[in-house]
């Protein structure tokens, strides 16, 4: 969260005013707190990130992240692409990884 944040050039008040959380909220979460039901929801998609991804305890050796919402915020975070132009690229990326995902299950069967 503190990549995607810093590479917005954001303070943590103002990723607390796009998350519609209060700054105590991510202050306690700073201090190692778990955030409620609806910051977390807020969180993950304001990362574009799945819930399991957020925790940093979840065991990931059997898969790598998501390369989408791995990519997401760095997407978000330049200043030269709009709304618009970050969901067309995640929909490109997100398309590229299902084919090649897909050419490598054909070759391993």
């Amino acid at each position: 969260m503190d990549a995607a944040r810093s590479q917005a050039g954001l303070s943590w008040r103002q990723v607390a005013k796009e998350l519609g959380v209060s700054a105590s909220t991510i202050s306690r979460m700073a201090q190692g707190l778990r955030p409620d039901v609806t910051a977390f929801a807020a969180m993950t998609t304001w990362l574009r990130m799945p819930a399991e991804d957020f925790y940093a305890n979840v065991n990931r050796s059997d898969r790598e992240p998501d390369l989408v919402a791995s990519l997401g915020p760095l997407l978000r975070a330049r200043s030269d692409l709009t709304e618009k132009d970050v969901s067309y690229l995640e929909d490109v990326i997100a398309s590229a990884a299902r084919r090649f995902r897909s050419e490598r299950e054909e070759v391993t069967d």
